[in-house]
């Protein structure tokens, strides 16, 4: 039976990575997304994809009307939230996506093993 690897990073902070993902690249990406994306079921449909692709993070209303999402995970699965957010649920209307990097002492937090809603920003 595999085990899980822990990594230890500098602030003393640590992960467990699944077996499933310890041959592969985890990566951490901040998503905004703009247009039409509150009030659409946006976080909840995108906190079903992400769950189901194996990522951990979160996703939060802005007060500005866009959706921020956090995500962290391999960074095949992460691509294809990426390209799930650029038309979003059903009723969205994706008009703009921003993609930045994220440092890697963002891993711990995020690499929890589950997807959230959090609350506006």
């Amino acid at each position: 039976m595999a085990e899980n690897i822990l990594v230890l990073f500098s602030d003393k902070s640590r992960v467990f990575i699944p077996p499933g993902l310890s041959n592969h690249m985890i990566i951490s990406k901040q998503i905004f997304i703009s247009g039409r994306v509150q009030g659409v079921f946006f976080r909840d449909s995108t906190r079903q994809v992400a769950s189901r692709l194996g990522l951990s993070g979160g996703v939060r209303n802005l007060s500005d009307g866009r959706v921020e999402v956090q995500v962290g995970g391999d960074v095949e699965a992460v691509q294809a939230l990426i390209k799930w957010l650029k038309t979003g649920p059903k009723l969205a209307k994706v008009s703009t996506i921003e993609v930045l990097d994220l440092s890697a002492d963002v891993l711990p937090r995020l690499l929890t093993g589950r997807f959230e809603i959090w609350p506006t920003e």
